[in-house]
């Protein structure tokens, strides 16, 4: 089970359900791409949100149409940590901040001067800049038969409603046909999985959480293996993940003597 303030990692039979449920919604094609997607490589929200065309098939002008690539190249701008492509305002999310004693003096003696003049002070002004990362950069296998089958299901309907598209433009857009910011993906994404599916503390980072908890404790894959999926640069972020999956401590918890 997930700790505090950690996605739940759906079952088995939660992700049957989430994928026959889509077809009870609109635009099941869309949705069971993006599903699979998170399901299968385990990507974030934001990386999925800034998806191109051109990262998971060529496009052919004559006769029109597309092949998919049996690999897809996700390129380090895309991975957290990196600025979104502008398509959403980055949040300060610290709950704390730190100064040094010199910073900090700094800090008091500007809060002085703009009380003094009778000037309101904003304290987001005075917060210390984040470090951004650079990002990480991977190659995936599209290898998963589902996976495929949802890609060049939603694809097709993709260009023939837009046949005009380029290996640029966005792979998901919304119903106004405009790209997903990575918030708005996040949000969409866990109402599939808690509103529609019914998965409590699900989040759209449970795909993700479910692709390295199966290749640690289901596949018995090296630690290393599960680093290269999830594109981190230190296999101490993946550690974090090596957790036994929800099924393991309910048979466990049932089989008590």
């Amino acid at each position: 089970m997930p700790k505090a303030g950690q996605a739940r990692v759906p079952t088995t039979a939660d992700w049957q359900r989430v994928f026959e449920v889509i077809q009870d919604h609109r635009h099941p094609e869309k949705n069971t791409a993006i599903m699979q997607i998170s399901a299968k490589l385990g990507l974030r929200a934001q990386e999925i949100a800034l998806l191109q065309i051109k990262e998971i098939a060529r496009l052919k002008k004559s006769p029109p149409g597309f092949t998919l690539y049996k690999v897809m190249s996700l390129p380090a701008a895309y991975t957290k940590g990196a600025n979104a492509m502008g398509r959403s305002k980055p949040r300060y999310a610290r709950r704390t901040v730190s100064f040094s004693v010199e910073a900090f003096d700094q800090v008091v003696a500007q809060i002085v001067d703009l009380a003094k003049a009778g000037i309101e002070v904003d304290p987001k002004r005075f917060y210390p800049t984040v470090k951004k990362r650079a990002g990480q950069s991977r190659d995936l296998p599209l290898v998963d038969e589902d996976l495929r089958e949802a890609l060049a299901t939603y694809l097709a309907l993709r260009l023939d409603k837009h046949p005009g598209a380029k290996p640029t433009d966005p792979l998901f857009i919304t119903q106004k046909g405009v790209p997903y910011s990575p918030n708005t993906l996040q949000e969409h994404m866990a109402l599939i999985l808690r509103g529609w599916a019914g998965i409590e503390k699900a989040s759209s980072h449970s795909g993700r959480r479910s692709v390295i908890t199966d290749i640690i404790h289901k596949q018995k894959k090296s630690l290393k293996v599960a680093q290269k999926v999830a594109g981190h640069k230190s296999a101490s972020t993946t550690v974090i993940y090596d957790e036994p999956p929800e099924e393991a401590i309910s048979d466990a918890l049932k089989n008590l003597s």
